[in-house]
């Protein structure tokens, strides 16, 4: 038996999260941050096995009774979200560092312990080879996002908390009801009951009951991704909770939708998937279009972040139902290089926030001048938000909008009106917080630049999206074979190159 390499990765984070219940007596911050520390050395030791060949794959009986197993796997797709959530973990909690107790009863310690609940829970879900597992942990990863909103953050935290709740458990509901169906499905017809992926792929979900199933699904991941018009939860969630917090919640758990857009609903329901093609691509030209809109006309910054967000998530969701094998690898690839442009954006913003005690764009000015540095760090962040060449974000963009237009043409021009609408509300939400003339406000809370632990955090994460934009190849080529299995699964070939006439 070989040493369960998947299982540990995910039990470190949990195992800090329990370690942190007890009284530490002022050494929950470091304690947490090592363990953090060694959930991100343990996911490059995967990485590592899992490039080498090395056989990683978890399979054990779980729940007999329901067919269920506790079933872990990656592929290319499942490692790069792995690593972004090992990744970003450690970076948060740095930045978290001096995160105060609340007047509530919430400490530091509980604050750290949640986030790295959350951490181990995310893994497990981007493992799960099993769609009751799967449905477990992703269900599961509510409950401390709840509490890192509800416990810390704005005034009005304890709304947004319960409001995030309701929309991603009423998701929860529906996606239980299929998976409920499924059991049903495999009893009835298969047999031998069973949750395996690998297993339920072999059955005929066609038809409309094929479809209804997979509707369940893709409600709960409509809403996570979030969609419009199921993303009201978000902008008041990442207002109310703190940039570290919004950094996991918009990086990595609203990931949860995409990811399982292409893991579950092409992996299990093919054809319902083709079907319901047409209404996801123009939710998702709708989703472009309003977010960045949306971000134009915010007058706060965090609320300006997630809308940004929900205009990426249209691209992400554009090129999964496009079932081009260019746009699919632009989805997945933009799944790594927005969490790392979503993470620059909070952070280099909330860094912003904690010295003007505001989040008002109209609350700031002429910062550039006072804290060169700092504007400079939010100046690559909004460049990153607007898919500049050079930044990581623009390869993934323009592998979307490439694979659209082979077969879509007009759809990809839609979409591109996306692009020039980020680059106004970037540019637009730098000019009227950095440039111009100091002012008072600025002059009396701006009074410090960049601390070494600010730059330390910030390094990283605009370093990560430098070197994907120049250098995308290594990570394009873990992720293109899981578009070429979507590809294959739902049955479909890319349209063929256009070429001018008489040309051979």
């Amino acid at each position: 038996m070989t040493f369960p390499w998947l299982t540990f990765l995910g039990l470190i984070p949990i195992l800090g999260a329990l370690v942190l219940c007890l009284p530490l007596k002022g050494a929950a911050r470091p304690v947490g941050w090592a363990f953090s520390l060694a959930t991100l050395a343990a996911a490059l030791g995967v990485a590592g096995l899992y490039l080498s060949g090395a056989e990683l794959d978890v399979l054990n009986r779980w729940i007999p009774a329901f067919g269920a197993y506790w079933a872990l796997g990656l592929d290319g797709m499942g490692l790069t979200m792995v690593l972004l959530t090992a990744l970003l973990t450690p970076i948060v909690l740095l930045a978290e560092w001096k995160v105060s107790a609340s007047n509530e009863g919430w400490t530091a310690r509980a604050y750290f312990g949640l986030i790295l609940a959350l951490e181990g829970l995310s893994i497990f879900t981007f493992m799960a080879d099993d769609v009751l597992l799967f449905y477990m942990m992703f269900e599961a990863t509510l409950i401390p996002m709840y509490f890192l909103i509800g416990g810390f953050g704005g005034p009005k935290r304890r709304e947004a908390a319960l409001k995030f709740l309701l929309f991603n458990l009423v998701g929860g509901f529906i996606m239980l009801v299929s998976v409920i169906g499924l059991y049903v499905w495999s009893t009835r017809f298969g047999g031998t009951p069973s949750y395996l992926l690998a297993d339920l792929a072999q059955q005929p979900f066609g038809g409309w009951l094929g479809r209804v199933l997979m509707l369940g699904f893709l409600v709960a991941f409509v809403i996570k991704a979030p969609m419009v018009p199921l993303h009201t939860w978000l902008p008041d969630a990442a207002e109310s909770a703190t940039p570290g917090s919004s950094v996991l919640m918009v990086g990595i758990l609203d990931k949860l939708g995409t990811f399982a857009m292409i893991k579950f609903c092409l992996g299990i329901f093919p054809e319902a998937s083709i079907w319901i093609a047409p209404v996801m691509i123009g939710l998702s030209l709708i989703s472009i279009i309003y977010g960045a809109a949306a971000a134009i006309a915010s007058t706060n910054l965090l609320r300006l972040i997630s809308y940004t967000s929900i205009s990426h998530f249209g691209f992400m969701v554009l090129g999964i139902y496009m079932f081009t094998s260019q746009s699919l690898t632009g989805s997945t690839f933009f799944m790594v290089n927005h969490g790392f442009s979503t993470a620059a954006l909070f952070l280099a913003v909330g860094f912003l926030i904690k010295r003007r005690g505001s989040a008002g764009v109209g609350d700031f000015g002429g910062v550039e001048k006072v804290a060169p540095i700092l504007a400079g760090s939010v100046l690559l962040a909004a460049l990153s938000a607007l898919s500049l060449p050079g930044m990581s974000t623009f390869v993934s963009e323009f592998l979307v909008l490439a694979g659209t237009w082979s077969r879509e043409p007009w759809i990809a021009a839609v979409a591109t009106l996306g692009m020039v609408l980020a680059a106004v509300y970037a540019l637009l939400m730098y000019q009227r917080t950095m440039t111009g003339p100091v002012t008072d406000q600025t002059a009396a809370h701006i009074t410090t630049d960049l601390t070494l632990v600010e730059r330390s955090v910030l390094v990283p994460v605009i370093g990560a999206m430098l070197v994907l934009g120049f250098v995308p190849g290594p990570v394009i080529s873990w992720l293109e074979p899981t578009a070429k299995a979507a590809m294959a699964r739902v049955n479909l070939t890319d349209p063929a190159p256009v070429t001018l006439e008489g040309e051979k």
